[in-house]
């Protein structure tokens, strides 16, 4: 193999996601990524701390999405409607990719090593919402739990993308959850 691979990132994920397909996630090695991407176990590393990283990478990249959507809302928007627009950026990182976004799911939700993984990731995301909330003004609990229900909101319109039969804009799903919400909260 030459020192240098075209594209190896790219290789090494579609290889890993096709084997925990195939397998499943705790039947697959390091090794067995690195064979089927036509790669060695040196770069898989160059690339990933670990197998679980492949279906996890770029998550702080991810979060600043939603944190740099959120401190781009005008400071006069109210709470949960800054914490819309942020959802939205996020889903709109994602809309090009469903059909990866529908495989990994299928992964993540067959292994509860990745599902808690999955969790911590979107915890990490409410965190810094609530942050960026405090920032403007938002005093607690009213922050952590306007970032909370956002997470909630993003959460429950992915699964409705991931899993809906057809290819409805992520967006309008995080609309149509928080509109849910709304309409929940506005009659208790």
């Amino acid at each position: 193999m030459s020192r240098w691979e075209p594209n190896a990132r790219d290789r090494l994920a579609l290889a890993a996601l096709e084997l925990f397909e195939e397998r499943g996630f705790e039947r697959t090695t390091v090794e067995d990524i690195a064979t089927r991407a036509g790669l060695t176990k040196r770069t898989f590393f160059r690339h990933f701390s670990d197998k679980r990283e492949v279906l996890f990478a770029g998550g702080e990249d991810f979060k600043a999405v939603f944190v740099d959507a959120l401190a781009a809302v005008a400071p006069t928007v109210a709470p949960i409607d800054a914490v819309a627009v942020s959802l939205e950026a996020g889903g709109a990182a994602l809309q090009d990719r469903l059909e990866f976004a529908r495989r990994r799911q299928q992964v993540i939700s067959a292994n509860a090593e990745l599902q808690e993984r999955e969790l911590v990731k979107l915890a990490s995301i409410a965190t810094a919402l609530a942050e960026g909330l405090r920032q403007r003004g938002v005093e607690e609990p009213a922050a952590s739990l306007t970032a909370e229900a956002g997470i909630a909101v993003f959460r429950i319109a992915f699964e409705r993308w991931v899993t809906a039969p057809d290819d409805r804009e992520f967006g309008e799903l995080i609309l149509e959850s928080l509109q849910a919400l709304r309409a929940v909260t506005a009659s208790a």
